[in-house]
């Protein structure tokens, strides 16, 4: 069932507290916490609670939640006092997404170059 927690979920095991992460700002509705391996100075990733698999499915599904893991990426910005700073969403394994649960990564703290890749 989409939106249900998934057991075989990196993302979910974090939610549940099954895995370790640094958390950094938590809501009702996401999580956010440091990347384990980082690609910038400030690099931090922004999960909706709910599980979807990308955030094309996550906007289709529950736009709110959508919108809110989009709101805290610019609270992280924010808190790490990011002048300015990237966020990005990965979908499929050809881009890079590894890990199938909706997320955004906000990075920042060093010039990044257009276009990416």
């Amino acid at each position: 069932m989409s939106g249900a927690p998934q057991d075989d979920c990196l993302f979910c095991k974090i939610i549940a507290g099954h895995i370790p992460a640094t958390i950094i700002r938590e809501t009702a509705t996401t999580i956010a916490f440091r990347d384990i391996n980082p690609q910038a100075p400030t690099h931090v990733l922004v999960i909706p609670r709910v599980h979807y698999p990308d955030a094309a499915s996550l906007a289709a599904a529950e736009p709110t939640i959508a919108a809110d893991v989009l709101r805290e990426a610019g609270e992280v910005a924010t808190d790490e006092k990011l002048d300015s700073y990237r966020v990005i969403f990965n979908t499929g394994s050809g881009v890079g997404q590894t890990v199938f649960h909706a997320h955004a990564h906000v990075m920042g703290g060093r010039g990044m170059q257009w276009p990416p890749g």
